[in-house]
């Protein structure tokens, strides 16, 4: 068997000790090598949770050692995602970077360019394309249970109130901060993977709470080339949440409430790995398909929820760079997101239509 490929992280805040230090360990083909951060509290928890890893005080301090490595993760604040995985691809290595990959579309091209020249993996960590409801519902589109899809309703909603700080709610641009960058990345990326181009797009972005600097409330629809719409929500405002999925078709739909479990197990210390139960929800929790009813008052029938599989991204990852597979998530792809979150953010500034 070969040895596990080298990986080095950089950033040990939410992302990086929550998502992708537990999915790098937990993978069977990599190894968590390096750390990397300038934080004295983040070195320690990385240690006493990564016995055996490394730290550094500085992506540079990495990247002197590029030569031990076979991957980079750039798991830091996001407006450092396009200078540290420049130098990451600059120094040689393959980059997986935390979605957005980039401010801008141009910029994500401008990247998947310098991958492609290099002859390097660039990969996107879009996560939520392996939650358990999105590889549900992503199975029922492909057998042709809702029929012809006409709609597709989809919901990142939260109730927080009160700020928590930190730069994802800050409002100075080069932050990209704000929800529309955050939640939408998700709710966008996996309205693509589904339906395909976007060639409209209209958005409502808000401010709602006291002392709020960056988007919190954040309403996109998008026309796709081939006729379905989408009515995205993503929202920290929200105080009676909505379903995570009603899709309309033209035979069923499916409505699914309730969030995929693995970010809450992740941050409650779980681990996936073998002979772990990873991914599942209960019974109570299953979407429903149907026609001429509301789910609630008992309309249509249970799906089984798919097990969600975040793991499965890592996998996919080491599988590409062994050459027996294929990049999970391209640069490309989160450039054509990144299109329509930019479209999205002039239609809320304007109050028009955006064509692409």
């Amino acid at each position: 068997m070969a040895s596990p490929l080298r990986v080095g992280l950089v950033g040990y805040g939410l992302a990086g000790s929550v998502f992708h230090a537990p999915l790098i360990a937990a993978s069977p083909d990599l190894v968590l090598d390096t750390v990397t951060t300038g934080n004295p509290e983040r070195a320690a928890q990385a240690r006493a949770e990564h016995p055996d890893v490394r730290v550094a005080g500085s992506p540079e301090e990495l990247l002197a050692r590029a030569g031990e490595l076979d991957l980079v993760v750039v798991a830091s604040p996001n407006k450092t995602h396009v200078p540290v995985a420049t130098a990451a691809l600059e120094a040689g290595l393959p980059v997986v970077v935390d979605k957005p990959l980039a401010g801008t579309a141009a910029e994500a091209r401008d990247l998947a360019a310098l991958a492609d020249e290099r002859g390097l993996l660039l990969s996107v960590f879009q996560n939520r394309r392996w939650d358990n409801d999105f590889l549900t519902l992503r199975a029922l589109v492909a057998d042709g249970a809702l029929g012809e899809v006409q709609r597709f309703e989809s919901r990142f909603e939260r109730w927080r109130p009160q700020l928590k700080g930190g730069w994802r709610e800050s409002g100075a641009p080069e932050e990209i901060g704000g929800l529309l960058y955050d939640l939408g990345s998700h709710v966008v990326d996996q309205a693509l993977v589904l339906f395909g181009p976007v060639v409209r797009v209209y958005a409502e972005s808000d401010v709602r709470r006291p002392g709020a600097q960056a988007d919190d409330d954040t309403f996109f629809a998008l026309t796709h080339a081939g006729g379905v719409r989408s009515h995205l929500w993503v929202s920290a405002t929200t105080a009676q949440l909505g379903p995570r999925f009603r899709v309309l078709g033209s035979r069923a739909g499916y409505v699914k409430y309730g969030l995929d479990p693995q970010e809450a197990a992740l941050r409650e210390g779980l681990r996936p790995g073998p002979g772990a139960v990873w991914g599942r929800e209960s019974e109570e929790l299953w979407g429903r398909l149907g026609a001429g009813e509301s789910p609630l008052t008992g309309g249509g029938d249970p799906v089984e929820t798919l097990p969600g599989d975040y793991p499965a991204y890592y996998a996919a990852v080491a599988a590409a760079l062994r050459g027996t597979g294929e990049n999970p998530v391209t640069a490309h792809e989160a450039a054509a997101a990144l299109d329509v979150l930019e479209a999205a953010r002039k239609s809320a500034r304007e109050g028009v239509a955006v064509t692409l």
